[in-house]
């Protein structure tokens, strides 16, 4: 998902937000509800993005699964692609 942000700086700026998880991953983001409980979700660049994690309980271990601009009603919206993914088992 990040290799389809054409922008290298949005790239860059998803990237250090991942990052920024390494400390307190839950203080950071918010749940997530419905389909994607278990998920939290984290904006970046510029608040237009979002970058959505699992945390493993027991070790310090941030799965970040997806990436994209949210556009709510669109199909490339980050929420409804990761939707998506958990439905056919890719998350």
């Amino acid at each position: 998902m990040l290799r389809r942000i054409a922008d290298r700086r949005i790239q860059r700026l998803l990237v250090e937000t991942g990052k920024s998880l390494a400390h307190d991953p839950e203080r950071k983001g918010k749940p997530l509800w419905g389909p994607l409980k278990g998920y939290r979700s984290i904006r970046a660049a510029g608040q237009r993005y979002r970058l959505l994690y699992r945390i493993e309980q027991g070790r310090v271990v941030v799965w970040v699964v997806a990436a994209g601009i949210r556009k709510e009603g669109d199909g490339t919206d980050v929420y409804a692609l990761a939707r998506r993914l958990l439905r056919h088992g890719l998350l």
